[in-house]
């Protein structure tokens, strides 16, 4: 198994909305994670 995480800082809804409508193959699996401020 292969995984990758992304780190976002500073994600607007907009960004979020962007990440949530990405058109991947089938069996890529995302997972999407609000980690609150780290400051």
């Amino acid at each position: 198994m292969h995984g990758r995480m992304i780190d976002i800082v500073s994600a607007t809804p907009d960004t979020i909305d962007s990440l949530m409508k990405l058109d991947l193959a089938p069996e890529v699996d995302v997972e999407v994670r609000s980690m609150g401020n780290k400051g």
